[in-house]
């Protein structure tokens, strides 16, 4: 048995306070490490959130009933007492920043669980903390950030769901706590600055930002983040589980900021018509906003009874899910036939759109020269499982296009299908939406996608002279529009058509208009896709991989082209070579990819790929329990294992 004295610094005696030396023995336990050197300060405070941490290793000691042997501490080690949470400064998606006390001995996962618990934001494993741009300050910007304290602030013993006059009870403490809840469950204007704010001007930009996440099974300190620091908190996953608008206030409120800001700063690519909705959104949002400056409000017996309710419509759907498994099973898949015009940019044979009869069956397009020859084998037969599938939609200029990436053994085929009309267009682009997800017409949603494309194309619907003798002179188009309309038109130019969108969305209710504008949002082309700069083995040149809530994306790094979709549901397995930092995956059929990672590590891709299989294993009756052992073992890489 050993014996020797270890040096441990104490931080609550300051950064200059000398350490102290504790005489130990290799069999002493880290628990008795500490009340050594707590009996030696001599001072009298609450030690509970105290640990010790490791500075050569990096690590946190937080076995307390491990030995000095067992963590192989020997007397050249440098320890620090240390507390477990420290004040950090939290950048929010709408521009808010808070300093509160966050878990710097933890994983990043459990410290962002802890944080969306303390912000009244379900469903944690949606989100993640990512690092800041560093920007570089000039001596003419002055400007102090403004940043609201909640570092007092405790969460309640009570349910993590409690509310009292329609915030948590921890935030109904005082007026100043209050406000700043408030704050973050109701829409801000966005500043007219937006032109002088950093964009993503290509893929590398773009996969630029997703190299700053931290990693979610290690913890901030092990990270070199430091007390005080800012970090920001961001949805990392694109799959939004059980969405609520009674108890999702602010995580409601903050998902549709992500979402704005990702279509100002063109993140997001969308039409000209998608940005003056998008716009007038917005602007309807700022002015509801203000009437209503509370997003929800509730009393406990109508909680109670709410919930009683959902608890009993949960059991009522898990018990017709089998019968509506039977029933989807014993559904004749009906067919989908008509006119419809195709081009195909990439064969010189079709120098524009011609006429077909087409129909659609199962998953798959067929197409004839006419109806009468449809009885015949077709000129071309088109498998829509896996595809890509974007509108290319005119409202005001009737054209209703839907462009169709579809897999083939060259990579990608580009198919363009004409329609005739909205309904038609409605129709067709619900089946293909469907089908590439590899579901059939016969599939219950069908209908569900049918109506909420025509919704989509009648807020799109401009209806002339009502807005004529309308006019706002408080609109700012500048904060709705992104920078490039500017560059196009005048302000002058760009608000009667934002009135105009405005017509069809002023009746919303707040938060349908906070919904629908995130639903617009999921239907961009660019929606959730996260960009890393790769290259595949065999490979001479860098490539851009795509990673989305339910596939892979290769896409061409010159061009921006996708060559190549993999579903997640024909993935047998992945893995990753830590040596060399190589990610390997095989899909169904002896498909094999491997590729290096040029802009981010590997453990990012790794926990991207691992984050988003694990979204899909949630259900209904799991909304409130998360299966961190489950996270850990598809995210972690080596080190969770």
């Amino acid at each position: 048995m050993a014996a020797w004295d270890l040096s441990v610094t104490v931080e609550a005696l300051g950064p200059e306070a000398t350490p102290f030396k504790v005489s130990v023995t290799s069999d002493l336990h880290i628990g008795g490490v500490v009340l050594k050197i707590v009996e030696k300060t001599q001072i009298k405070k609450d030690w509970s959130d105290h640990a010790l941490w490791w500075e050569q290793k990096q690590q946190w000691l937080l076995q307390r009933s491990w030995t000095l042997e067992k963590y192989e501490i020997h007397a050249d080690a440098r320890l620090s007492l240390t507390p477990q949470h420290k004040p950090l400064r939290l950048g929010l998606p709408n521009g808010t920043t808070l300093r509160l006390q966050a878990c710097f001995s933890r994983p990043v996962f459990q410290t962002v669980m802890g944080v969306c618990r303390l912000l009244n934001m379900r469903h944690p494993e949606e989100l993640s903390l990512l690092r800041p741009v560093e920007e570089k300050k000039k001596k003419k910007d002055t400007e102090e950030e403004v940043v609201y304290d909640l570092s007092s602030l405790r969460i309640s013993s009570g349910p993590a769901h409690t509310l009292s006059n329609g915030m948590p009870v921890h935030f109904a403490d005082s007026p100043q706590t209050e406000a700043v809840y408030k704050m973050l469950s109701v829409s801000l204007p966005a500043p007219e600055t937006i032109t002088k704010m950093p964009r993503p001007t290509s893929l590398v930009d773009k996969a630029q930002v997703h190299s700053r996440w931290l990693d979610s099974s290690r913890s901030l300190l092990q990270q070199g983040v430091q007390e005080h620091d800012r970090l920001l908190l961001r949805f990392k996953y694109y799959c939004f589980h059980d969405l609520q608008s009674k108890y999702d206030a602010v995580r409601l409120t903050q998902m549709y900021e992500q979402a704005r800001w990702a279509i100002l700063l063109e993140d997001v690519g969308c039409t000209e018509e998608e940005m003056m909705l998008f716009a007038a959104l917005q602007y309807h949002i700022g002015k509801v906003s203000l009437s209503e400056p509370q997003l929800m409000t509730s009393c406990p017996a109508m909680d109670d009874l709410d919930s009683a309710l959902q608890c009993l419509k949960g059991k009522m759907d898990a018990e017709e899910s089998s019968t509506e498994d039977m029933l989807e099973t014993m559904r004749i898949a009906p067919e989908l036939h008509d006119y419809l015009k195709i081009f195909r940019p990439k064969r010189l044979t079709l120098k524009g759109y011609k006429q077909f009869w087409f129909t659609f069956n199962n998953t798959s397009i067929s197409y004839y020269k006419s109806k009468e020859e449809s009885l015949k084998e077709p000129i071309q037969q088109m498998n829509l499982k896996g595809c890509e599938v974007a509108p290319d939609v005119s409202v005001a200029g009737q054209k209703f296009c839907i462009r169709l990436l579809i897999p083939g053994a060259q990579g990608m085929n580009e198919v363009y299908l004409r329609c005739e009309n909205e309904l038609q267009y409605s129709r067709w682009m619900a089946a293909c939406r469907l089908a590439s997800k590899g579901k059939t017409l016969a599939d219950s949603s069908f209908s569900n996608e049918v109506q909420n494309i025509q919704s989509f194309l009648a807020m799109q619907r401009t209806t002339p002279g009502v807005n004529a003798a309308q006019t706002d002179d408080s609109i700012n188009t500048h904060s709705l529009v992104s920078p490039r309309y500017h560059k196009k038109y005048k302000s002058k130019q760009l608000t009667p058509r934002i009135l105009e969108a405005y017509q069809n969305v002023a009746q919303l209710p707040l938060t349908d208009a906070l919904l629908r504008f995130l639903q617009i949002w999921q239907t961009l082309p660019g929606f959730g896709v996260c960009y890393f700069v790769v290259r595949f083995k065999g490979c001479r040149k860098d490539e851009v991989l795509g990673i989305t809530n339910n596939r892979l994306i290769r896409i061409d790094l010159s061009t921006g082209d996708v060559v190549k979709t993999w579903r997640y549901n024909i993935m047998k397995q992945w893995n990753v070579n830590w040596d060399i930092q190589q990610v390997a995956i095989e899909f169904n059929g002896n498909v094999n990819i491997a590729f290096s990672c040029v802009t981010a590590t590997c453990k990012i891709v790794h926990e991207y790929i691992g984050g988003y299989i694990f979204m899909a294993t949630r259900t209904r009756e799991q909304t409130e329990v998360l299966n961190q052992e489950l996270f850990y073992k598809l995210t972690g890489g080596h080190e969770a294992l």
